[in-house]
């Protein structure tokens, strides 16, 4: 954990981070009843604030203290520091929002964590072909083309697409959406 926590911390303290609530997200959280709601790697939590403003209780998680320092302060919103390798999903969330990070191993557990109804909104990197795709070094971070509708295939599906963006330093990423509803 030591590792990741001085790598993520130094990537808040020198790297342009996205500060705008994720478009998904926005559009898409009305579908949701009220309650709780869990942001997982939440990072200087841009979704977090916005959830809070929409009348959730966010627990917000992150392995950066740093990233977490922005959440000081902010009404209904739980900043957590912690592992998400090991840290327990236990609650029953109405809301669970999952924005660029992937750990397949966590699925389960956001399935378990939701509560029938909830909504679950998911949104990271997919794997692209051609050289001017910026990827994450690590393949075990890139979700492969439709993916995301296969790991959820037991939820009701609401919203899913993949698509081009341009991430803030203006290099091409390919993004997986889904929205999703537990029944």
């Amino acid at each position: 954990m030591d590792d990741d926590k001085i790598r993520w911390n130094r990537k808040y303290e020198t790297l342009p981070m996205p500060t705008h609530v994720s478009k998904t997200v926005k559009h898409h959280v009305g579908k949701a009843p009220q309650g709780a709601a869990l942001d997982i790697a939440c990072g200087q939590g841009r979704n977090s604030i916005f959830l809070a403003e929409q009348g959730f209780r966010v627990d917000a998680v992150d392995i950066s203290d740093v990233a977490l320092s922005y959440l000081e302060g902010v009404n209904n919103v739980n900043a957590i520091c912690a592992d998400l390798d090991q840290y327990a999903l236990e609650r029953d969330y109405a809301v669970i929002i999952n924005v660029n990070y992937l750990d397949r191993a966590l699925i389960p557990k956001m399935k378990q964590a939701l509560q029938c109804g909830g909504i679950l909104i998911f949104e990271t990197f997919v794997e692209a072909e051609g050289e001017n795709f910026h990827q994450p070094s690590n393949a075990d971070y890139l979700l492969h083309v439709n993916e995301l509708l296969t790991l959820f295939r037991d939820f009701e599906v609401i919203y899913y697409e993949e698509k081009v963006e341009c991430n803030l330093r203006g290099e091409k990423v390919k993004i997986a959406s889904l929205v999703a509803r537990k029944p």
